[in-house]
């Protein structure tokens, strides 16, 4: 019996013993660590997505815009003073993939913009706005997708002040577009794209007719049928300097613009640029409801002078006056300061500059400090009489602004 017992107390013991020995069992050894693999050949900042032969990379920027002292920006004589600063706050967010294929690197860019605003020129009540700012992918050369349009950045645009785009409001402008880049090795490269326009200009104006009355127009910065815009580009970039051309057709108007940019680097820190630009298209014009002038002739009869201010009607020349030109340049005061000018005058006498340090206070931190001064002599409108004339409502004025920038990108 007592053997019998022990039998089965064995028994039971050898069936439990693997069960106790798995929960007496050492903890197993982590696996060991997985690292991001960098894409050097892409640049800083670049990582293979797990399990892919794609890079990508997230980068972006947090800034404060403060502003006070006049509007340089203004077009009408209401909003050319400031009664109290104006301060906007922007976050963006852009990301980058490259990914190496049978027919070249296939890139895509996106971009969202958040920003919120208020004071002076923004309104009195906080506002935001939240939208997508870029949105294309390339291959071998071919870009489709929404961009700026390849009028401003096919010439590097403007100079490196914040207040670039004051005498051409409209050089940011974004549209859907289809273009396609050829680049040589010899620094050589050119472009052909078709482009659908913007919406954010005015869509309203008016032309002089020779007896002084208003030829009214419907403006549009977008193509209104099947014609697209067209827009070409030339450039030669060497070791001291780059010379750059572009030139559009404006499908909705008939009309054309031009504009060629010289790059000069005499020195690694010195920098120059100048621009010339030229439109086929005339301006046109509003009545500034908010500026009507009396005054008094020598018989002591009254004199009324009507304000009008010049439309924003197209992507491609948005300056007043058929010629604008540009200058400018940068200079490196340390390896952290930069000193920047920027200069330009258009043929209707609009006058526009702005100077700034670009300080970096630490890496991906930057203070930029800015003044902006313009003049307005344009003298165009109509007297129908003694009594009654139509003139540029900023005719005489000039602006003087200090800005604040603090930018943190990444």
């Amino acid at each position: 019996m007592v053997r019998l017992l022990c039998f089965f107390l064995t028994f039971f013991a050898l069936l439990l013993l693997p069960a106790f020995a798995a929960d007496i069992a050492p903890a197993a050894e982590p696996d060991e660590p997985h690292y991001v693999q960098t894409c050097p050949a892409e640049g800083d900042g670049y990582f293979y997505l797990p399990g892919t032969q794609t890079c990508f990379r997230i980068s972006g920027y947090l800034r404060n815009d403060t502003k006070g002292g006049d509007n340089t920006y203004t077009r009408t004589r209401k909003t050319l003073h400031r009664h109290t600063y104006a301060s906007r706050t922007r976050a963006a967010l852009r990301w980058h993939t490259a990914t190496a294929t049978d027919y070249g690197t296939l890139r895509s860019f996106v971009e969202f913009r958040s920003q919120w605003s208020a004071g002076a020129e923004y309104g009195e009540v906080r506002n935001s706005a939240q939208y997508l700012r870029f949105a294309y992918f390339e291959l071998g050369g071919l870009r489709m997708g929404m961009d700026d349009s390849i009028f401003s950045h096919w010439t590097g645009y403007h100079g490196n002040v914040v207040n670039d785009d004051v005498i051409t409001p409209m050089q940011n402008a974004r549209t859907n577009a289809i273009s396609y880049t050829y680049k040589a090795r010899n620094g050589f490269s050119a472009v052909l794209g078709v482009e659908q326009g913007d919406q954010e200009g005015d869509n309203a104006g008016f032309r002089y007719r020779a007896d002084g009355s208003h030829h009214n127009y419907t403006l549009s910065q977008q193509t209104h049928d099947y014609t697209p815009n067209i827009v070409g580009g030339l450039k030669w970039a060497g070791a001291k300097s780059t010379i750059s051309a572009v030139a559009a057709y404006d499908a909705y108007y008939s009309e054309w613009a031009t504009q060629t940019r010289l790059d000069l680097y005499p020195t690694d820190r010195f920098s120059l640029w100048t621009m010339i630009g030229y439109k086929s298209a005339d301006d046109y014009y509003a009545i500034d409801a908010g500026h009507i002038n009396y005054s008094y002739n020598k018989d002591g009869s009254r004199r009324v002078k009507q304000g009008i201010y010049r439309q924003i009607n197209s992507l491609y020349g948005d300056w007043g006056g058929h010629w604008i030109f540009f200058g400018g340049g940068t200079y490196s005061l340390t390896q952290r300061t930069d000193f920047n000018l920027q200069l330009a005058y258009s043929s209707n006498k609009n006058f526009a500059s702005a100077a700034n340090l670009n300080h970096m206070l630490v890496p991906g931190l930057n203070l930029i400090p800015e003044i902006s001064y313009n003049a307005w002599n344009e003298s165009h409108g109509y007297q129908y009489s003694e009594s009654y004339e139509e003139k540029n409502t900023l005719k005489g004025h000039n602006a003087v602004q200090g800005m604040l920038r603090v930018q943190r990108s990444f």
